[in-house]
């Protein structure tokens, strides 16, 4: 079976490996190189960098809707397209290239969690499990057919990003499971209810900023679904401290207000006080809360609201 795999960040890659082990991977398209860190320098999407360990042929549009590339797609002959967290629609005509058409492998229990962070939208609304929806692609935003759907619990310590890579490779085994039995036409793609449909719109690093008019406990949950992107932070004065981990009491304390708390600052809220386990001060590396409030004790008692 001649596969296409369309992807790009991290998430994807146990999907692209598993795909390159048990099918015939003939080609892969991936986003452009994008600049990032202190230096902006060009990185490569971590698609492309495992794709080149493995020759496979890759390809980088910067738009998808450009004849060059559908006749690209179409020389590879694929017999299905998989996706998996591309970060473009794909227009109408690349969807019917293959064979089989093309199938993608989303990180939510669809309809629940549509759109561009689903893992990070379940964890921050509280939701008690999550899992991986692998669907037929129609031209709506994760709106097609469901072929086949697993699910798996939310710990309650785990951040954003490990829940991101645990279901990398629940994706992964289901999509090796699925695709047979979906080319053999064993399984029958059903439609969904979009009337139980939720959405998860992609994130922006103002997002993360926390807002201490709401309770404690949801901004414990942004600290852990935003975390490591785009994080959560507030400022003190001029300096952005950004929040890695934090843990809620029933203490009270007005709305930005920073106590202590056994020994740990924390700040009031709506309802409760988010206690601040670790955090990173611009400019510096993560540390204990604690210890920040020893090099900076004024820091006790000032308002951030």
């Amino acid at each position: 079976m001649r596969i296409v795999f369309m992807g790009s960040p991290d998430f994807a890659v146990p999907a692209l490996c598993a795909i390159h082990q048990r099918f015939n991977l003939v080609g892969v398209v991936s986003q452009p190189d994008r600049p990032g860190g202190r230096g902006r320098k060009l990185r490569a999407p971590p698609i492309k960098t495992r794709s080149q360990e493995l020759g496979v042929p890759i390809i980088q549009p910067e738009t998808l809707k450009n004849d060059a590339v559908f006749d690209q797609l179409a020389s590879w002959e694929p017999d299905l397209i998989v996706v998996t967290a591309y970060g473009q629609i794909l227009p109408p005509n690349i969807l019917t290239i293959g064979k089989d058409y093309a199938i993608n492998v989303h990180a939510s229990v669809l309809p629940r969690w549509r759109g561009a962070a689903p893992i990070q939208a379940a964890i921050f609304m509280g939701d008690s499990e999550t899992g991986i929806t692998i669907m037929k692609m129609d031209a709506g935003m994760d709106t097609g057919p469901i072929i086949s759907q697993r699910s798996t619990p939310i710990q309650n310590d785990e951040t954003g990003g490990e829940l991101s890579e645990r279901l990398s490779y629940l994706g992964a085994d289901l999509l090796i499971e699925t695709i047979p039995e979906y080319v053999a036409g064993n399984i029958v793609p059903t439609d969904q209810d979009d009337s139980l449909a939720t959405y998860a719109p992609q994130l922006k690093k103002a997002d993360g900023r926390l807002d201490f008019l709401q309770p404690a406990d949801k901004l414990v949950r942004q600290v852990r679904a935003y975390e490591p992107w785009p994080t959560s932070y507030f400022y003190w004065g001029d300096l952005r401290c950004t929040v890695r981990e934090a843990h809620a009491s029933s203490s009270l304390a007005q709305p930005g207000l920073v106590v202590q708390h056994d020994g740990f600052p924390a700040i009031g809220t709506e309802s409760g006080l988010i206690v601040l386990d670790l955090i990173q001060p611009a400019g510096r590396k993560t540390m204990p809360a604690d210890a920040f409030v020893r090099g900076s004790p004024e820091f006790i008692d000032s308002n951030i609201a």
